[in-house]
């Protein structure tokens, strides 16, 4: 089932998201101002592409860096970028079909606030 679901994510707009991470992490990677947060855009996109069975837990090893990071990545993008996904969560989860990839919004949701000192995990 997990595949499926992931295969249609993909089909229906997954690989316009994470290709946008990717683009995103890239032009990151390129100013020096960008290359903290270029690791988290890269796990975003990954994230976007197949977000079924995976889910987000905090790295252990997370510090003060994390927090400073997410609180600028928060006030310049994170809030955004989380409101887009809530919206979207909000509209899919009005049909039963679409519930299953509501809860994937929101789970990118979550990961667009704070995106720094996150790791995605595939559940077993």
């Amino acid at each position: 089932m997990r595949l499926i679901l992931n295969i249609l994510w993909f089909i229906l707009g997954g690989w316009i998201s994470g290709t946008a991470w990717i683009l995103a992490g890239l032009i990151l990677a390129v100013t020096v101002i960008g290359l903290p947060w270029t690791p988290a855009a890269f796990r975003m996109a990954g994230f976007s592409y197949f977000p079924f069975g995976k889910t987000i837990v905090d790295q252990p090893r997370a510090g003060a860096a994390s927090v400073l990071l997410n609180i600028l990545w928060l006030l310049l993008a994170g809030w955004w970028l989380a409101l887009h996904h809530l919206v979207l969560a909000a509209a899919l989860a009005l049909t039963i079909i679409g519930i299953p990839f509501a809860w994937q919004h929101v789970k990118l949701a979550i990961l667009s606030l704070t995106p720094v000192g996150k790791t995605v995990l595939t559940e077993a």
